[in-house]
């Protein structure tokens, strides 16, 4: 419901749009659901392919690590016996240098040897991966979901299409009835502009992030990874989540490094995304958001990390809107309204 509302205050310029040239409000609130719906299914049918590869791909994955871990381990072993020699070295030069006790017994028994430890057994799992089939979901995990995701995506479509259609008389609504003392009319007109606000801040940050999805694509392309148009795709949706987001797709990269790669050069596509990822948030984000709206580092963590304890992963999505649509309502950005459309004036 929350991503519904967020989705209907995003699409609301559309919606502004359609009013202008004569379309109804619920034949315009029809069009904005299409959009939505058909934004929503296009990125599910784009980013299936990706997940059925790296299901298919986690048994090589699983083995390379376990192979690298091994090699650490065997590493480590080998410092620790080199050590362990040093030191006996070391104390048979004290010993020499030590006088010699006097043999009573009159016997040379030689002094036992010491046996090699055992080398640790390896385990009958190792380089067994992870089977395909077994991360697969069954027909009945299907059948026992399908009515979640029609209940929800019922709730979403009829949440959003009412939004839509009615969403000027439910401003009307809240200046009308909210506790604060404050002239109903300022209130519509700082509804409207953080409705106007957010929407400016999600096309910016949805332009910026095509932009760096376009890049991720040219870099994985270059560097011969399989589905770069498909992980370009993912690092837009990812980077909607800030900080979180991108962490998420860094482990992803080196997945995808592993799954395509052997060896130093498994940390290439990684490697990459981390230098776009730097140009994109130090660079470009500042200097287009930054004049928009500025919003303290801390304050944009907790609310994402605030947004995806109550609401999972989409709330990580719709943390940052609902939080400068808060801040204009509070008139607490350092953004005075601007005037608003002229329905907005008549509402009041």
């Amino acid at each position: 419901m929350t991503l519904a509302l967020v989705t209907g205050i995003v699409l609301s310029p559309l919606a502004v749009s359609w009013e202008r040239i004569g379309i109804p409000h619920k034949i315009g609130a029809i069009l904005n659901l299409l959009v939505a719906l058909a934004a929503v299914g296009a990125t599910i049918f784009l980013l299936q392919p990706v997940a059925m590869r790296l299901i298919e791909q986690a048994p090589k994955v699983v083995a390379d690590v376990e192979s690298t871990v091994r090699d650490l381990r065997e590493m480590v072993r080998g410092i620790d016996e080199m050590s362990e020699e040093v030191a006996n070295a070391m104390k048979g030069v004290e010993d020499e240098d030590a006088p010699s006790p006097l043999d009573l017994t009159g016997s040379n028994t030689p002094e036992p040897v010491p046996e090699p430890a055992p080398a640790p057994a390896e385990s009958e799992d190792d380089g067994g991966g992870v089977s395909a089939d077994a991360a697969v979901p069954s027909v009945t995990d299907v059948v026992w979901l399908a009515p979640s995701i029609l209940a929800q995506t019922a709730i979403f479509a009829g949440t959003l299409f009412f939004f839509l259609a009615t969403r000027v008389d439910v401003y009307r609504w809240v200046a009308r009835h909210i506790p604060w003392n404050v002239d109903r009319s300022l209130m519509l007109q700082r509804l409207l502009e953080a409705e106007k606000r957010v929407s400016r801040y999600f096309l910016t940050v949805a332009v910026i992030n095509a932009g760096l999805g376009l890049a991720v694509f040219g870099a994985l392309t270059q560097l011969g990874v399989t589905g770069a148009p498909v992980w370009g795709l993912v690092a837009f949706l990812c980077n909607f989540v800030l900080y979180l987001g991108p962490a998420a797709f860094f482990v992803a990269m080196l997945y995808a490094g592993i799954a395509s790669f052997d060896g130093i050069q498994a940390l290439l596509p990684a490697a990459c995304y981390v230098g776009l990822n730097f140009i994109e948030a130090q660079f470009v984000t500042p200097t287009a958001v930054g004049r928009q709206l500025s919003l303290n580092p801390l304050v944009v963590f907790l609310a994402v990390v605030f947004g995806i304890f109550l609401w999972g992963p989409i709330g990580g999505i719709v943390a940052i809107p609902i939080l400068v649509w808060i801040l204009v309502i509070n008139n607490a950005s350092g953004v005075a309204p601007s005037k608003v459309q002229a329905d907005a004036a008549k509402a009041a």
